[in-house]
């Protein structure tokens, strides 16, 4: 018996420790991009902050997408076949993913659009923020809640599938 109930944090299999260990740099990344979003609300370097958080929005935008993509993509439908998609779990991850993705691409969307105030830019990287806010607690949900569920859910054979599945996302 492998002992479902008492499965702790630290016991994850391959495929769903590869989707946890995603985070940390995705996280680190997220900071920075806070970080820019507040010297932008304070006004500090204004021009410089607002192209740097251009930028490095766009490259947590590419580290970003094939992580959901994972998730999305191969995790939340092995994960549907129990608990459905529609509502429960699965659909609050999705949904947290589209406002998370809606918001960071708005910024893009406008940010890349030309000249814009003080005041202008500030609301801009409001959008950044709430995509923070949203994947900071997101990310907590998986660690906690959903991948430790997905554990004692699949078989090892899906488990399996999962793997080969998420490997193949790049």
């Amino acid at each position: 018996m492998s002992g479902l109930g008492s499965m702790g944090q630290g016991q994850l299999s391959e495929g769903i420790a590869r989707l946890k260990s995603e985070h940390p740099a995705l996280r680190a990344q997220m900071e920075d991009l806070y970080s820019l979003t507040q010297k932008i609300d304070q006004e500090i370097n204004l021009v410089e902050n607002f192209n740097e958080l251009i930028i490095k929005v766009k490259e947590f935008k590419n580290d970003l997408d094939p992580h959901s993509e994972r998730e999305e993509g191969v995790l939340f439908p092995m994960m549907g076949v129990y608990i459905g998609t529609t509502s429960g779990p699965i659909a609050v991850m999705e949904y947290e993913h589209d406002q998370a993705k809606a918001n960071i691409s708005a910024f893009l969307n406008q940010a890349e659009a030309g000249e814009f105030t003080t005041d202008e830019k500030k609301k801009l990287a409001e959008l950044i923020q709430n995509a923070y806010f949203i994947l900071t607690d997101h990310f907590l949900k998986e660690e906690n809640v959903l991948f430790p569920m997905a554990e004692r859910m699949l078989s090892d054979e899906e488990k399996a599938e999962l793997l080969r599945k998420i490997q193949e996302i790049h």
